[in-house]
């Protein structure tokens, strides 16, 4: 089975949590790890790169650029625009990040690391990206469909199954 990045690179998914029109499939049908991850997705697809904001904080917000992809597990994940990847996979590669890898510490590590003024070297090489279809995500995704048909599947619960989720849904609009 092919696996597909929704909403930003990093994270991947079995195809079968698409339906046949594009859109994310019923979650109470799906593994609670993949829930879980698709749920924490669609609350991080729209937020700006964590290194921007520790460069200009919430008062210069506009200054940041958008995540583009995401790395660590979920309540522990890094998103960043592709000027910061090269510094993340410089922290988890050379300076000692690979010891938070599947932490929920992964975060924080890398946060204390790049605000005290960490970086990668002049001419990092980060990954190389190989994309079907470049033009295929927008610059900043639509917070309603960043992640088509979750926002209505997790409305169309009651409220026991967004209990039985396990995870804080406050930050959809829902």
């Amino acid at each position: 089975m092919s696996k597909v990045n929704i909403g930003l690179r990093g994270w991947r998914f079995d195809e079968d949590v698409l339906g046949p029109d594009g859109r994310v499939r019923l979650l109470k049908t799906m593994e609670p790890d993949t829930r879980q991850r698709l749920l924490v997705l669609a609350d991080r697809v729209v937020d700006p790169c964590d290194a921007c904001w520790l460069i200009h904080g919430d008062e210069d917000i506009s200054q940041c650029n958008v995540a583009e992809v995401i790395y660590g597990e979920p309540m522990g994940e890094v998103v960043l625009c592709s000027a910061h990847e090269p510094d993340f996979l410089y922290w988890f590669r050379e300076a000692g990040g690979d010891a938070y890898a599947g932490e929920a510490d992964l975060q924080s590590a890398f946060h204390e690391w790049f605000a005290e003024g960490n970086r990668a070297p002049e001419g990092y090489e980060g990954l190389e990206h190989v994309e079907e279809d470049p033009t295929a995500l927008p610059d900043a995704p639509d917070p309603d469909e960043a992640i088509p048909g979750l926002e209505e599947e997790v409305e169309a619960m009651d409220q026991d199954e967004i209990d039985a989720l396990d995870i804080d849904l406050s930050d959809l609009d829902v």
